[in-house]
């Protein structure tokens, strides 16, 4: 059980906690929760775990913190990928620890290098571009988590796409000697400039996605118009069966 506070939500302990409470020396994994890895999370067991044994999963979306809403009369504050990411680097700057970033090519891990010895000069930085490939082999995986070990970074960043990312992280947790590990995935080209995050008047209105969405239709209807329409079903088949089982009590 994690050490932190959550509300339910959905079957998933969502973290309701301050992110000043992550401590390195625990080597906490931390996932985040949007309706589209929920709902890929239920058709994909081993994705569903990896998410469910994270010591912190976030709430990346407003899916998430609605549903939180709708269900438990719950409020939950969102959280993206981008925000902890943004918090670990201004604490790690502060104290002058060191972060490594396992994902992405080497083109777009050289941009985040630069951007950090510029915007944070007191963090220690490495980094390690794996294969681009579905699944990793044993070696593959090995030379990842060494390439991590020989820094033994305070936070490891990984960026390789959900669900891939998560199961590798939490598969290889144990092997890994850090002490705080993020799985954010697109916050790398965010943070890279390869991909512009949508302007903060759709973030602070809650239309992230609907900024993504303008941005990239072709790439993301899927995820948030087909995505969203499964979302809503499962969201109502929840409320369902809270209410019978009110009633049956």
């Amino acid at each position: 059980m994690s050490k932190y506070k959550s509300v339910e939500c959905m079957g998933y302990p969502i973290f309701n906690d301050s992110l000043e409470e992550l401590k390195y020396e625990d080597k906490v994994l931390v996932s985040t929760i949007n309706q589209y890895s929920y709902c890929i999370a239920e058709e994909d067991i081993e994705f569903k775990n990896a998410l469910m044994q994270s010591d912190v999963l976030l709430a990346d979306g407003v899916g998430i913190v609605a549903a939180s809403s709708f269900l438990n009369n719950r409020d939950i504050t969102k959280i993206a990928g981008a925000d902890i990411h943004d918090f670990l680097l201004k604490k790690l700057n502060k104290e002058g620890g060191s972060c490594f970033y396992l994902g992405a090519s080497e083109s777009t891990l050289k941009k985040i290098e630069i951007r950090i010895k510029a915007q944070y000069p007191n963090i220690k930085i490495g980094t390690f571009s794996p294969p681009f490939k579905a699944k990793f082999d044993e070696s593959e995986s090995q030379a990842m988590i060494d390439a991590v070990n020989a820094m033994k970074p305070d936070v490891l960043f990984v960026g390789m796409t959900a669900p891939k990312q998560e199961k590798w992280a939490f598969d290889n947790k144990k092997h890994l000697e850090v002490g705080i590990i993020c799985s954010i995935g697109a916050v790398f080209d965010f943070y890279a400039g390869t991909i512009n995050r949508p302007a903060k008047v759709w973030i602070n209105l809650g239309l992230e996605w609907l900024g993504r969405l303008v941005k990239e239709p072709r790439r993301m209807w899927k995820r948030y118009i087909y995505y969203g329409a499964v979302f809503s079903w499962y969201l109502i088949k929840e409320k369902v069966k809270a209410i019978f089982k009110r009633k049956n009590k």
